[in-house]
C-alpha cells in the first residue's frame, strides 16, 4: 500500500511539473509569437537578409513591437519579409516608416529596425500595409572593408617608413631641405623678401583704390577709357599714330637741319640767292621790266579789241562766254 501510495506522489509530481512546464512553454512563445495580443501584419520588400531568420525581432525606434513571421523570395534582389506587429505599437508606425536588416550587436542575431519617416502628418499603418526599405551596408562586407583598410594601412606604413629614413638620410630635395641648415636660412631669407614685397604691393594697391575711388565713373573720360573698349582702341591707335608722326617730324627736322648747315657752309642756289646782293638786284630789276612788259600788253589788248579789224573776234568770244555762262 504504501509503495502505491509513493508512485502516485510521482506521478503528481510529474503532472505537476509538466504542467509548470508547458504553461511556461506557451506564455514564452505566446509573447514571442504576439499569440495572445491582437497584430497586424506590415511588409518589407530588401535586396539582402543576410542572417535574418524567421522569429526575429522587429523594433520601432528600439523598442520591440513584433516578430518576423515569414520570409519569400519570389525574384532575384527581390525578398519579401512579413512582420507581425502589436496593434498598440503599431499606431506609432506611419506609412512613410524606413525598415532596414541590422545586427543586434556586433555578432548578435539579426532583426528589423523601422524608424520614423520625416512626415509629421502621415498617416499610422494598417494591415497589409508595404514600408519603405534601406538596404544598407552588411557586416560582412564591412569586415572585408576593414581587412582591405587594415592592408592598405600597412603597406602605407612599409613607404612611410621608407621615405622617413631616406629623408633622415639627408636623399632627395626634402632630404636636402630638413639637413640643410644654409638652405634653410636662404628659404627663410627669401620668405622674408617675399613678405616685404607683398607688404609693398598692398600699399600699392592701396593707393591705386584711393585714386580709382576719386573717379567720377559716369562723367568723366577716365571711366570712358576705363569701360568702353572700342574708346580703348581708338586711343591706342592715336597713340600710336602720334608715335608715328614724332618720328616723321623727327626725320624731317633732321632733314631741314642738313639743309640749314649746306645754306650756312654756301652751298647751293637759296645760299647764292640770299648772300649776293647784286643777284637779287638784278632779280628785282628783272621782275620791274615783266610788270612793265605785262602792262604794255595789256594796253595793245585793249587797243586791238577797238580796231575794227579784231572788234568782230572779240565780239565773238564775248557772245560765247555769255552763252557759257548762262
Amino acid at each position: 500500500m504504501s509503495q502505491g501510495n509513493s508512485q502516485k506522489v510521482k506521478v503528481g509530481l510529474l503532472v505537476v511539473v509538466g504542467t509548470i512546464i508547458l504553461v511556461a512553454a506557451l506564455y514564452f512563445i505566446g509573447s514571442r509569437k504576439n499569440l495572445f495580443t491582437k497584430n497586424i501584419k506590415l511588409y518589407a520588400v530588401f535586396e539582402n537578409v543576410s542572417g535574418l531568420i524567421i522569429g526575429n525581432n522587429v523594433r520601432y525606434s528600439g523598442i520591440n513591437v513584433g516578430t518576423v513571421t515569414k520570409i519569400d523570395m519570389k525574384q532575384v534582389g527581390k525578398i519579401t519579409v512579413e512582420m507581425t506587429i502589436d496593434e498598440e505599437g503599431a499606431t506609432f508606425i506611419k506609412k512613410d516608416a524606413v525598415a532596414s536588416v541590422n545586427s543586434d550587436g556586433l555578432v548578435g542575431s539579426m532583426v528589423i529596425n523601422i524608424v520614423p519617416g520625416e512626415s509629421q502628418k502621415a498617416m499610422a499603418v494598417t494591415t497589409g500595409d508595404v514600408i519603405q526599405s534601406y538596404n544598407g551596408v552588411s557586416t560582412d562586407e564591412m569586415i572585408k572593408t576593414l581587412n582591405l583598410t587594415n592592408k592598405n594601412a600597412a603597406l602605407l606604413s612599409v613607404d612611410l617608413l621608407k621615405i622617413t629614413d631616406q629623408i633622415l638620410g639627408g636623399n632627395g630635395t626634402l632630404g636636402t631641405l630638413v639637413n640643410d641648415t644654409v638652405l634653410a636660412q636662404r628659404i627663410h631669407q627669401t620668405i622674408l623678401e617675399l613678405k616685404k614685397t607683398s607688404e609693398g604691393t598692398g600699399v600699392a594697391m592701396a593707393k591705386i583704390n584711393q585714386i580709382i575711388s576719386k573717379v567720377n565713373y559716369d562723367e568723366s573720360a577716365a571711366a570712358v577709357l576705363l569701360s568702353d573698349v572700342e574708346t580703348a582702341a581708338q586711343v591706342r591707335k592715336v597713340f600710336d599714330n602720334l608715335e608715328k608722326s614724332s618720328a616723321d617730324i623727327n626725320k624731317v627736322t633732321q632733314n631741314l637741319n642738313d639743309y640749314l648747315d649746306e645754306i650756312k657752309s654756301g652751298k647751293g642756289a637759296l645760299n647764292h640767292i640770299t648772300q649776293d646782293e647784286d643777284f637779287v638786284h638784278d632779280i628785282d630789276s628783272t621782275m620791274t621790266s615783266v610788270k612793265e612788259a605785262a602792262e604794255k600788253l595789256n594796253q595793245n589788248m585793249e587797243a586791238l579789241k577797238h580796231n575794227f579789224l579784231f572788234r568782230g573776234y572779240f565780239r565773238k568770244l564775248d557772245k560765247q562766254q555769255k552763252k557759257a555762262e548762262r
